[in-house]
Parts: C-alpha cells; structure tokens; sequence
C-alpha cells in the first residue's frame, strides 16, 4: 500500500530552492533513506512529508498519520526526562486507542498503549522489535548517546502506529558499529509494516534501502521559514529551528 507520493516536490524561498524535483513513493513495509551534505535540504523534505513543514512546488500524497523520530532542534527528547518517563508521558499523551481504529493500528502499539500504568517501558520495547537494543529506562536524555537519542525517538513515534516514520541525520555523530545499529533498527520497523524515511549522508554498507539522492552547491544553508509553534510546551513535541 502507497503510504506517501511526492512528484516534483520542491521548496522555494526568497533565498533560492530548498530542494527541488523530489519524486519519492514510500509503501508499507519500505525503508527509504535521502542523502545529501549538510544544507542539502533533508530535514526540510522530511518534515514535508511527515506534514509539518510546507512545500512550495510539486504533489504531495500521504496515507494515513505520519510520526517523527528524532529531529535534532525540532523533536528531540528532553533532558530532564528519564527514557522510561518519556515513554510513560507519550503514553498518557496518546490514551488508549480508540475502538474505531484498533484495526488500522499495528498491534504492537495497541499492547503498549494497554500496558502504560503497568511496565510501558518494557511493552514500548518490545513493540518496536528492539528488545536486542541497549536503551537503560534510567538514562536522563541529556546523556543519551546519539544512537540512543535515534532509537528513543523510533520507539516513541512508534508509540502512535502511524502509517509513517521519518528520522532526520541517522548517521550524525556515531561511530559504524552504531551506524549499523541504527540502520537495522530503521528496517526491523519497515518489516513490521511501517513505511520509515530517514535522512542521512550516506546509507550504511548492507542496509537494504530505496536511496535517493539530494542537494547541489548553489542550495541555501538556511531559510527564513520556520515550524509554527508548538500547541504547548510538552516534553516531546516539536520545537522550532531553522531546516537543515
């Protein structure tokens, strides 16, 4: 099932193009990775996708919720929160999934939406399919590593069952036994049925992946664009910085 169509998908500012002539058709069950250098604008094509950020030229199609993993300076987590106290407050954010829907959303996410006053740590885990991965509930989430930080925001965006989850810079500040880390954690969630983007420099060796390729030299740095406010200042939720 086509969970996302973009056809000629571009962004344009007073200062130039953003990114520009973006085709890109995600399905269930599909990691798709962009690549580009820093400034080559990932973050804003992602955020497009995920429906929090505009786009300027081109179609874009999406089927069902989208969630964000980890965007640095937009969606990150908070460093007064324990790992186990994030997943808690997404939670109880979230409720329990309500009747009408228990049929679009992926079991996993169901059971631990159930079992939030029980142990939510260890249910968030284990539906995301990354029991196998180090993550100590205790950790606050100034100290988490940035394979950590990635993989705490996979679990959360998780959380809802969304259709699609898109994670910004996979590969930032981790060594390659880390970088493999994360890149089979990406696919163990596209085999559970999510369509998953995730932006980077380069796609690890091995990591089955549709790649696409953006970003050229006369691209803009920055743009005077920016995400609208958040609703409130939960943990959690996105905060504003110009894109990438």
């Amino acid at each position: 099932m086509k969970i996302v169509e973009a056809s000629g998908l571009g962004l344009r500012t007073r200062r130039g193009w953003m990114y520009r002539d973006v085709d890109l058709t995600a399905e269930s069950g599909e990691l798709h990775a962009v690549t580009g250098p820093p400034g080559s604008g990932r973050t804003s094509l992602l955020l497009a996708l995920a429906g929090r950020f505009p786009h300027t030229h081109g179609e874009l199609r999406r089927r069902g919720p989208a969630a964000l993993g980890q965007v640095a300076g937009v969606h990150e987590p908070d460093p007064t929160l324990t790992v186990a106290e994030h997943i808690q407050e997404r939670l109880l954010l979230l409720g329990p999934v309500p009747r009408r829907r228990r049929q679009l959303v992926p079991v996993a996410a169901v059971r631990a939406r159930r079992a939030y006053r029980r142990d939510a740590f260890a249910a968030a885990i284990a539906g995301a399919g990354f029991t196998d991965t180090p993550l100590d509930p205790d950790r606050y989430g100034r100290d988490l590593t940035p394979v950590e930080r990635q993989v705490l925001g996979l679990v959360l965006a998780s959380l809802s069952g969304p259709n699609l989850i898109v994670a910004d810079d996979v590969d930032a500040g981790s060594d390659a036994p880390e970088r493999q880390a994360v890149w089979a954690a990406l696919s163990r969630l596209a085999e559970q049925g999510y369509a998953v983007v995730a932006s980077a420099r380069a796609v690890e060796p091995g990591t089955a992946a549709i790649t696409h390729r953006i970003g050229d030299p006369t691209l803009p740095a920055r743009t005077e664009l920016s995400l609208p406010p958040a609703p409130s200042s939960l943990p959690g939720r996105p905060r504003t910085r110009p894109p990438r």
